[in-house]
């Protein structure tokens, strides 16, 4: 492994990283392709609330699947559920067929980066093993990283274990398969439930701000305030420079 002597994080060989939201902006992403349909097809809408609702509606739906209340779904059969009743409401149901409507919802698989995130992972993959830890598919979190071209020296997917994050299961599961104890695993991730439910089971939590995750002029679904967590950053390469070791 490399030397991290004098890190902030000890003895923490991998990092995981929630990618929805922190290390990829899916509003701005959905928002843009959303756009170009609306002009494409002659029809206006709010297209920010559009993505939003359909956000919140993946993330009702993990919470049923963990909940027992419907059988265990891929995110991708989860978002394109909830794609349908949007696209009536729209107005964009009837203009779009159907090769066109799965290309709408394979939109999560071509998420754009934040400006930072390439930068600041290659920083820290030179220091830490770097895998994602999403409730995103296999297949999902694979494409994405192939266009956006994400460093990663690891898939790992909710869908390998069939089960949802928070469920405590899912970081321990994390820690097992990258060969470390929980302690010596520490989750990057912009969502306070998440880095919650990580150090409920023994891992280090790294919080990253962002605050255009909803759009300009939203608030963040959960604000953070003082020091809650391990370590605050404001942005990935802002992270791999507070986690460089400092002289002595």
């Amino acid at each position: 492994m490399p030397q991290r002597d004098g890190s902030p994080l000890g003895d923490v060989e991998a990092l995981v990283f929630d990618v929805f939201g922190t290390v990829v902006d899916w509003h701005g992403t959905v928002v843009r392709e959303l756009e170009a349909l609306g002009r494409a097809h002659a029809v206006e809408a709010d297209w920010p609330r559009f993505a939003n609702r359909w956000r919140q509606g993946y993330i009702e739906g993990i919470l049923h699947v963990i909940a027992g209340q419907t059988p265990w779904k891929l995110v991708d059969e989860i978002h394109r559920e909830r794609l349908g009743p949007l696209l009536e409401e729209a107005g964009l149901a009837t203009k779009l067929g159907p090769i066109e409507t799965e290309d709408l919802n394979r939109v999560w698989h071509r998420l754009d980066p934040w400006p930072d995130s390439v930068a600041g992972l290659r920083r820290l993959e030179s220091r830490w093993v770097i895998a994602t830890l999403s409730n995103g598919n296999v297949s999902l979190l694979v494409d994405m990283a192939k266009r956006a071209r994400l460093p990663w020296n690891c898939i790992l997917s909710a869908e390998m274990i069939g089960r949802y994050k928070p469920d405590p299961e899912v970081y321990r599961w994390a820690a097992r398969v990258l060969g470390r104890e929980p302690h010596q695993i520490a989750l990057v991730a912009a969502h306070p439930p998440d880095l919650e439910a990580a150090r409920g089971v023994g891992l280090r939590t790294l919080y990253v701000s962002r605050p255009l995750e909803y759009g300009p002029g939203r608030e963040a679904a959960f604000p953070v305030s003082g020091n809650e967590f391990d370590l605050h950053a404001v942005d990935l390469v802002d992270l791999a420079a507070k986690l460089e070791p400092h002289a002595g």
